[in-house]
Formats: C-alpha cells, sequence, structure tokens
C-alpha cells in the first residue's frame, strides 16, 4: 500500500508543478496574455483525458503482465525524450495562430511525459484494487489531488522567486526519471503480489450503495456534465482574474487549488460535502457573482472581485464535485468513472479556452458558466426537496437576467467589437451630433485611446498622450534640436502618439494584435494623418527587437502597462537590456507606467538603477476633457537630455519601495508592488 500511495502522491505532484513551470517559460513568447495560461489548461485537461482513457482501455483489454509491459516501455521512451526545455524554433513570428502553435509546442515538449503521469492515478488504483479487492481505491484519488494542490501552491512561494526557470526545467526533468523508476517497481509489485484478504468495504462506504451494475449511460452523461460544469468554471473565473492584474502564476494557481481542494474533500470522506447547505449556499453564491460580473461600477474593485469569485468558485466546485463523489460506482469501474471525468474536464476547457474566443465578441463565457451551473444545479436539487428547487430556479432566473444586463451594457455605445487571442476590442461613440463628440477604444475595460474626429481636433494628441504627459514632454524636449526623429513605440493603440511626428520623422510602432492594427487604421485617423513615416510590425515587441538589427531610436515607448494585466516580460532588466541597443546614445526610453493596480514606478527605478541609467517621474493630472491621468517614468543615459526644460518643469521624485527585488525573466513579484491606497 505504501508503493502505490508514494506512486500516485509523487505523480500527482510533478503532474502538476510542471503546468506552471511550462507555461512560465512560454508565456512571454505570446505577449504576456492571460489566455497563454487558459491555452495551456486545454492541453493539460485534453491530455489527462487521453491518460484516463488509456487507463481505462489497458486495464480492460491487456493482462496484468502486459499492462506492466506497455507502461514501462512507455516510461522509458519518455525520459529519452527529457528535458522539457522548449526548443527556440517554436518561437512565435507573429502571422501564426497562438492557440494553435502553444498546443503544438506542448505537445512536442511535454506530451508524452505528461501523458503517462496523466495515466498513473487511475492505472495504479486499478493496481491497488486488485492487489486489495476488498478495499476502496477512492481515498487514493483524494490523495493525488493534495499532492496536486502542494505542488501548485508550492511553486509561486517556495519555488518561483529562488529558482531560475531553466532550473526549474532541469529538476523536474530529474524527478521525473525517479518517479518513471518508481511507477515500474509498482507495475512489477502488481504483478507478485497476490490478493491481499481484507474485509470487504460496508455498503454504506458512500451516501449510496456503489451497485456493481455497470453504469448507465444517463450516469456517465451527468458525470461528464458536473466535471464539464467545473473546468468550465474554473477557467472561465481564472480569465476573470487573470485579466484584471496580470498572467503570473500566482494568480493561475489560486482558482486552480480551490478546485483541487474541492475534490480533496469530497473524495476523501463524505463527511466535508453536505448535500443540503451546499444546495442552499450555491443558489446565493451563483447569484452574488453574476451580480458582480454584470454590474460595471464593481468592475475594477479588485478585492471585491478576487473574494467574491474564488468563495463562489469553491462553493460550485464543491456542488459539482461533491455529486461526483455521491455518484461514483464499484471500484471495478473506476477507470470508466475517470474517464469521464476527464472528458468533462476537457470538454469545459475546450469551450472557454477555444470556443469561446472564436464564438463570443467578448468575455461572456462566465456569465454563461454560471447560468449552466444554476441549470445543474435545478436539475440535481429537485431530487431533495421542492425549496432547493425552488432556490435553484430563482438562481437560474437571476443569473439569466444579470448575464443579459450585462451584455447589454457592453454593447451601449459601441459601434463595433472583435475578440482574439489577445483580448476583447471596443469601439464606442460618445456625444455624437455635438462639438464633444468624440471615439474611444476600450480594450477589455481599459481606455486605450481616444479621438476627436471633428477637422480642428482629430489631430490633438489625447488621454495619455498629450503636450503635458510623459511622452509628450520627452518628444518636445527633442524638437527641433534633433531632426528627423526616429521614434519606435511598443504598444499601438489608435496610434495617437502618431500625431507627434513630422515630415521627416519614422514612427514604427510593435503591436501584437492584428485586430488592434485593423481598427487603428479603419476607425482612427491618427495614423494616416501623420506626417511621418509610419512603420508597423506585427508581433511580440521584445521578440520583434530580439530579432531586428539596431534602429537607432531617439526615443522609444514602452506602452504596454495601462491595461489591468500586464505583460511583465516587457519590464525586466532582459528587456531593458534589448531596449538599449535599439536606442541611440542621449536616447530616451520611455515607460508608459499607468495602472490601476499595480505601481510600477519603482520597478522602473530600479531597472534603471542596474542598468546605470537616471530616471524621472513625469506624472500628469490631464486636462479635461481630452487628457487622462498619466504615468510615465523616462530613462536615458544622458542626465543632461532629462535636464531639458519640458522635462524638468514637471518631473517628481520616485519614492523607493522598501524591500522591492529587480524584475528579470525568471523573478518578479507583482504582490509587492500592488498600490497600497487602494
Amino acid at each position: 500500500m505504501p508503493l502505490y500511495a508514494a506512486t500516485i502522491f509523487f505523480s500527482a505532484f510533478l503532474l502538476f508543478l510542471l503546468q506552471p513551470i511550462m507555461a512560465k517559460q512560454i508565456l512571454p513568447w505570446f505577449g504576456g496574455s492571460a489566455a497563454v495560461w487558459t491555452t495551456c489548461l486545454v492541453f493539460f485537461q485534453t491530455t489527462l483525458l487521453l491518460g484516463y482513457a488509456y487507463s481505462d482501455a489497458v486495464t480492460r483489454r491487456l493482462s496484468s503482465r502486459g499492462q506492466a509491459r506497455l507502461h514501462i516501455a512507455l516510461l522509458a521512451l519518455s525520459c529519452a525524450l527529457l528535458p522539457i526545455v522548449p526548443g527556440a524554433q517554436w518561437k512565435p513570428l507573429g502571422s501564426e495562430n497562438p492557440s494553435l502553435l502553444i498546443l503544438g509546442l506542448l505537445a512536442a515538449t511535454i506530451g508524452l511525459p505528461y501523458f503517462l503521469l496523466s495515466t498513473t492515478s487511475p492505472l495504479v488504483q486499478a493496481w491497488f484494487a486488485r492487489s486489495f479487492p476488498g478495499k476502496s481505491p477512492y481515498r487514493l484519488f483524494a490523495l493525488s489531488n493534495l499532492a496536486s494542490m502542494l505542488a501548485l501552491l508550492g511553486y509561486p512561494f517556495a519555488l518561483e522567486p529562488w529558482v531560475t526557470t531553466r532550473l526549474q526545467s532541469y529538476g523536474w526533468s530529474g524527478a521525473y526519471v525517479a518517479f518513471a523508476l518508481l511507477t515500474a517497481a509498482s507495475g512489477w509489485y502488481s504483478l507478485s503480489a497476490r490478493p491481499a484478504r481484507t474485509a470487504v468495504a460496508p455498503a454504506s462506504d458512500g451516501v449510496r450503495t456503489a451497485s456493481e451494475a455497470p453504469p448507465t449511460r444517463g450516469r456517465q452523461f451527468l458525470w461528464t456534465a458536473l466535471a464539464a460544469t467545473a473546468s468550465y468554471l474554473l477557467l472561465a473565473v481564472s480569465n476573470h482574474i487573470c485579466q484584471n492584474i496580470a498572467s503570473i502564476p500566482l494568480l493561475w494557481i489560486a482558482p486552480l487549488s480551490i478546485y483541487l481542494l474541492s475534490f480533496i474533500l469530497c473524495f476523501d470522506s463524505t463527511r466535508w460535502y453536505r448535500r443540503e447547505i451546499f444546495l442552499a449556499v450555491l443558489a446565493a453564491a451563483l447569484g452574488v457573482m453574476a451580480w458582480a460580473l454584470a454590474d460595471q461600477e464593481l468592475t475594477h474593485q479588485l478585492q471585491l472581485q478576487i473574494g467574491v469569485f474564488c468563495a463562489g468558485l469553491f462553493v460550485a466546485c464543491m456542488f459539482c464535485h461533491g455529486e461526483l463523489a455521491r455518484l461514483k460506482p464499484a471500484p471495478r469501474y473506476l477507470t470508466r468513472f475517470y474517464l469521464m471525468i476527464a472528458l468533462g474536464g476537457a470538454i469545459g476547457s475546450a469551450l472557454v479556452g477555444l470556443v469561446a474566443p472564436l464564438v463570443l465578441p467578448a468575455y461572456f463565457e462566465l456569465a454563461f458558466g454560471l447560468v449552466i451551473c444554476a441549470a445543474l444545479l435545478v436539475f440535481q436539487a429537485h431530487r431533495v426537496h421542492p425549496i432547493f428547487a425552488v432556490l435553484g430556479v430563482a438562481s437560474f432566473l437571476f443569473s439569466l437576467g444579470a448575464a443579459g444586463w450585462g451584455i447589454h451594457g457592453f454593447y451601449e455605445n459601441t459601434v463595433s467589437a472583435t475578440r482574439n487571442f489577445y483580448g476583447v476590442l471596443r469601439v464606442q461613440e460618445w456625444n455624437a451630433g455635438t462639438a464633444n463628440y468624440h471615439r474611444s477604444l476600450i480594450h477589455g475595460t481599459i481606455l486605450h485611446g481616444t479621438q476627436y474626429p471633428l477637422p480642428e481636433l482629430e489631430r490633438k494628441p489625447t488621454t495619455y498622450y498629450t503636450q503635458s504627459s510623459g511622452i509628450g514632454r520627452a518628444l518636445e524636449s527633442l524638437h527641433p534640436s534633433m531632426r528627423p526623429l526616429r521614434v519606435g513605440v511598443i504598444g499601438l493603440g489608435t496610434g495617437t502618439i502618431g500625431t507627434y511626428g513630422s515630415k521627416g520623422d519614422v514612427y514604427r510602432f510593435y503591436d501584437i494584435n492584428p485586430a488592434v492594427i485593423g481598427i487603428a487604421k479603419r476607425d482612427f485617423s491618427f495614423l494616416s494623418r501623420s506626417d511621418a513615416t509610419i512603420e508597423i510590425a506585427l508581433g511580440d515587441a521584445r521578440l520583434s527587437l530580439e530579432r531586428e538589427a539596431p534602429q537607432g531610436f531617439d526615443v522609444l515607448a514602452i506602452d504596454a502597462f495601462s491595461s489591468d494585466a500586464i505583460p511583465v516580460h516587457l519590464i525586466t532588466a532582459e528587456a531593458l537590456a534589448i531596449y538599449r541597443r535599439h536606442v541611440k546614445s542621449g536616447g530616451i526610453i520611455a515607460f508608459h507606467v499607468t495602472n490601476r493596480y499595480l505601481d510600477l514606478v519603482p520597478v522602473v527605478q530600479e531597472l534603471a538603477d542596474a542598468a546605470g541609467l537616471h530616471a524621472v517621474l513625469v506624472a500628469d493630472d490631464g486636462e479635461e476633457p481630452m487628457g487622462s491621468r498619466s504615468d510615465w517614468v523616462l530613462l536615458s543615459d544622458s542626465e543632461t537630455r532629462l535636464e531639458a526644460e519640458p522635462i524638468e518643469e514637471a518631473e517628481e521624485a520616485i519614492e523607493p519601495r522598501a524591500g522591492l527585488r529587480l524584475w528579470t525573466d525568471d523573478f518578479n513579484n507583482i504582490v509587492q508592488v500592488l498600490k497600497r491606497d487602494d
């Protein structure tokens, strides 16, 4: 028994430790988008399904000796594919489908090892059931989920801050070899061990007696539906949280740990899932989540959003997994049971990660997920007591109404909307027919540029880029002393910075999202009316700059951090080194660090100090109605350059943050820079 338990524990630990290790390695290649983690979860859930299907097939069709021989051969082959370090050939060029590229990369790099780890829990439980026919193997399932959660919780606190990403990969690869040996030992032991003489488990092992009859198709469909709903909500809530701060392991892990905790509790013992309590609490929780999602005034209340949706996810997963535990079959059908759970997990993740971006114009999937969960609540609650059915119907109707309210609010003043891997974009028009008529680009819930189309106003810089802003002052300080200018801009938005261009200047914009480029050209005229030559490079800016010859920029503006979810890989020491290679001596690197939740100013100051650069902060309140509050940190290797009058008259002292550590590709800590006032 200890051998089986150790094998399952170790395999689950490595299985879930691999997820953040691999996702963090490839995150910078795809712009730091929150969709990277979602797409990774689609791969993980789908591979888990394949692993469970393999376990179900071999336990039914192969002899005990055949199972062991096949599995050991595959383990040996997987070890030959180590270490799990993705090759540089997988870095995107900008024209590929990001989701398909990520799935292909993961399949080639970790596909077989992850697949074999996925098979371990159901396969070893089947071996356990054969060796100990009177004992229930389902607590081993709870043990595997405990190991998974420990791996996830340990990563952001015990591993990520101290061990470089590459060393994490090599260390994991070494541990995988040890796992392969341990699994091989379990396989051979299962062949030599005689069935233990144990007392038959009592019929009251579960809430209902496990029948020896094969599970019906209806029962298997219900298993799948419950698992799919929990998986769907996991990804939808993860998306919702990551979009509001940053796509980082800490925020990936919180919802996934909640998801696993519910598995642990529900399959450990019947005492944790009290059906009547959770049915009533879930009805209330779904209503609260629906309200928090639909009410736009609550959108940017970060603590409320994280608290409501993490707590709500726990209640919903306890319901789904608690019902699964009540419906579990006899041990002889456990591989089919796990297969249906894995099928549901894969369906739920695919709906959020692959289908929703293609068919939904915005992030409506969470609202729809709440409605689906409420419908499932009604289906299950009517079997318990009419009062729970009434609560379920009320929850369903409220969630449906809130979803409609949220969709209506999304389309208010919206003239066009589009969605892809990198997010949701809306073009909105305000005050049509008046002198204050203007058009804005919204990315998610964040303003990314505004233009006043009236002839006398359409070439005026607006929002974060007015003449009193940091970037406006930086460009003004170089005109007319340095003509013509070569300016680089990371993050196109509406192309507002192009309004500063004069004849002979070159403004080169970098953007990873092709939809942004289309909107900037179609719905706004900042680029077409600029006097400068406009160049646009499609793809992740950092990867593009790595491949390009030195551009000789006089100014390089990094305008990628005003969204609530920031691309961390663009604000590290390694990123700054790339920027410096493309900026002339005496030039300016301008970081736009306006952000609702994060104080990025001291982060940039640390980068400047480490690189031996001078830094000043220009905080601008913005003149209404055309201006917006903005924070720009200007860096240069020339102190004189930053003492130019337009900059010096507006600069502010940068207050250091105690204990802040230099951000690198291997270390960055979002928690340290959360704004303390909010």
